[in-house]
């Protein structure tokens, strides 16, 4: 079994001896059998790790040079039974000049060597004092090198002829830090993974610019990065260096060595290669950039192996939320900006001071409270221009009908009572459904349904759904004002909305956010936003936060069938549809990324390991796969709304589908899914 379209690389940072080049050797050998046991494709060694950075004047000596060419073939010999490319830094003569060089071994071969392409000549680096720049050195150029003829050059490129997806360029350290690094050229000719071999010593923040760069250079290139340096066993005569090593996917970092140990370090990760080819057909600008830039490069075959299971990565099971608190409130506070702005934009260009908004004491509907109290208080509009309207019907328990009543209160804003009960027995009897027929009140009702809950049927659900909207719709007509909808992103995927009900609105604030993240956004505003909300009265801050925890706590559900015995909430939409972790999992995996059916199973046992058995993950996918399909319909005529993050559904822009697709073939992949491997 193989993981298809991931490719397994490591950065490795040995202990360095400076100019003891044995004690170096051994130190290479040992990190690239770990790789080897690791099933990496490639592993990639510091700048000139072979004799140590930090040599300084000893380069021009022929013990040294002499001493790392013997290495060089030690290691060629030992290639022949350890699978991983392994690129090595050495310094090398070429003729009468030397080269700061990347060289590529594997299968008892040199495959390649690269030489640094820009020499630092400033303060403590003066390497022009050793070196000859790469940049010299003419295409097509090759090397005598241990009895064989090997690509030397600035414009080699290692393909793997078992993985085409695989494809390495490599720059050494300053390389890095100019304004248009030879990365740029590799990644525009088809580079997928770049390797820096650094050795940059360590100031303070440093680390932070060489994350930026790489993450800078990950993203404008849809490619992997690797990086890394070297380790404090360089000199310390008058610099330190700090271990770092890591790996850079897509514009994030994935894996990071712990900087400042004195032990050899490997940092391993599985790439994944399926998502940046993804990445660069989809953004047409990243084809046009390459064709514009594309300089001619040799590609020197190597091979992969194939990335064995279990996946070396770390999948987030809520790739919505950053891991890192303060990025995390940082988020939230970007959203409700978004949010608030476009909804103000939206009400000064139709001259609109009131908003009105249906209230049920969810999470959705607190959500667009907030941001519609915000954006009231932007306009200088005051909060009584916000008319919350709770309509309970058959299903309304007190618990949410009581955070209604309180959530209005702290925020200070109009609040009307609007029963839809005997509205929809009405509606029900008027076309004799079985629930309502020979009922004559509304408690009657409600106890059929208790003995007989097969009658709470859809038409006896959507029905209460579409009274609501009429009553918001009527009311925003008599008083001017804007009908704000409440659902939210992942509710727009799986259809979980009622068509001409709430489905409808006249602005969808929360269209853009999916419900595993408004969730973080409304504690976000418990805790950071709640004084402000109450103009910094102590008391209405503290109703506030212990209202909006209040509604996080409470279950998610339509309440659209009767409660049970005990007045409790029966009906809980995650019971019927799935965790709404999964299906956000599921959303962005698949929209943001293009991910097959089998490539979102893989990382889902990775992300909710020990949570989900295989078999459930395959049975809510398959309910993913069969309402987002099946609901298309209702998203081509969904309501504008603000684009908050890269995954969004408007058919206006962002999400272009037919709404008669068929699903077949994602069914049928999560349905193989585990019978194929097997």
């Amino acid at each position: 079994m193989t993981m298809v379209g991931f490719a397994r690389v490591s950065a490795a940072v040995p202990p360095c001896t400076v100019a003891d080049v044995e004690a170096n050797l051994l130190a290479t050998l040992s990190l690239w059998r770990d790789a080897h046991s690791a099933g990496s494709a490639l592993v990639a060694f510091p700048e000139l790790g072979l004799t140590g950075y930090t040599a300084r004047d000893l380069f021009l000596d022929n013990h040294l040079l002499d001493s790392a060419l013997s290495a060089l073939g030690d290691l060629r010999r030992a290639s022949a039974k350890l699978a991983p490319m392994a690129i090595v830094g050495m310094p090398l003569r070429v003729g009468s000049l030397l080269y700061n060089v990347a060289v590529a071994l594997q299968g008892g071969k040199l495959l390649g060597v690269v030489p640094k392409a820009y020499l630092p000549n400033y303060r403590e680096f003066e390497e022009a004092r050793w070196f000859r720049p790469g940049s010299e050195v003419p295409a097509g150029s090759s090397v005598e090198l241990l009895g064989a003829t090997v690509p030397f050059g600035t414009d080699v490129l290692l393909a793997a002829e078992d993985q085409p997806d695989l494809v390495v360029g490599l720059e050494i350290c300053e390389d890095y830090w100019v304004q248009v690094p030879p990365s740029a050229y590799q990644v525009s000719a088809g580079a997928t993974v770049c390797c820096n071999l650094s050795a940059s010593n360590f100031t303070i923040g440093k680390a932070e610019l060489r994350r930026l760069l790489a993450s800078s250079a990950s993203d404008r290139g849809k490619c992997a990065y690797i990086y890394v340096a070297a380790g404090p066993g360089e000199s310390s005569t008058d610099l330190a260096f700090d271990a770092d090593a890591f790996i850079c996917e897509n514009g994030r970092v994935v894996a990071e060595s712990q900087r400042f140990s004195r032990e050899g370090q490997l940092v391993t990760c599985d790439i994944d290669l399926e998502l940046l080819q993804r990445e660069r057909f989809v953004t047409t600008s990243f084809g046009d950039c390459a064709r514009e830039n594309r300089r001619v490069f040799r590609r020197v075959s190597m091979r992969s192996g194939s990335a064995r299971p279990p996946l070396r990565r770390d999948v987030s099971p809520h790739p919505f939320l950053p891991k890192d608190p303060e990025t995390l409130a940082r988020r939230c506070w970007e959203i409700f900006e978004i949010q608030t702005n476009a909804l103000v934009t939206r009400m000064r260009a139709i001259s609109c001071q009131r908003l009105v908004l249906g209230l049920s004491g969810g999470i959705d509907s607190t959500h667009a409270a907030l941001v519609s109290t915000a954006a009231l208080a932007m306009l200088g509009a005051p909060r009584e221009n916000l008319l919350c309207v709770t309509m309970p019907g058959l299903g309304t328990t007190e618990t949410t009908r009581s955070s209604a009543d309180r959530l209005a209160a702290a925020l200070g804003c109009e609040l009307r009572a609007a029963s839809i009960s005997e509205l929809s027995r009405l509606a029900l009897a008027a076309i004799d459904h079985p629930a309502a027929r020979d009922v004559d009140s509304v408690d009657a009702l409600v106890e059929r349904l208790r003995e007989s809950p097969e009658l709470g049927d859809t038409a006896f659900e959507n029905a209460q759904a579409r009274m609501r909207t009429l009553l918001l719709m009527t009311l925003a007509n008599q008083s001017g004002g804007l009908v704000v909808g409440t659902g939210d992103l992942s509710e727009k995927a799986l259809g979980w909305s009622t068509y001409a009900g709430d489905h409808i609105a006249m602005y969808d604030v929360n269209a853009g956010v999916p419900k595993t993240l408004i969730q973080f956004v409304i504690r976000w505003v418990a805790n950071e936003r709640a004084a402000a909300f109450c103009g910094e009265s102590a008391s209405k801050a503290k109703a506030l936060r212990e209202v909006l925890f209040a509604v996080l706590d409470t279950p998610i559900s339509p309440e659209l069938l009767p409660a049970d015995a005990d007045g409790a909430i029966a009906q809980q939409t995650e019971e019927t549809i799935g965790p709404y972790e999964l299906h956000d999992f599921f959303l962005y995996h698949m929209v943001r990324h293009g991910a097959r059916p089998g490539r979102i199973l893989d990382l889902a046992l990775v992300a909710f390991a020990g949570r989900y058995p295989l078999g459930e993950l395959k049975k809510w996918l398959s309910r993913f796969y069969r309402r987002f399909f099946a609901n298309q319909f209702k998203r081509s005529c969904t309501a504008d709304a603000p684009k908050v993050g890269m995954v969004a559904l408007s058919p206006r822009g962002d999400w272009r589908m037919p709404s008669d697709a068929s699903v077949a073939g994602w069914l049928t992949a999560v349905e193989s899914y585990g019978v194929e491997q097997a």
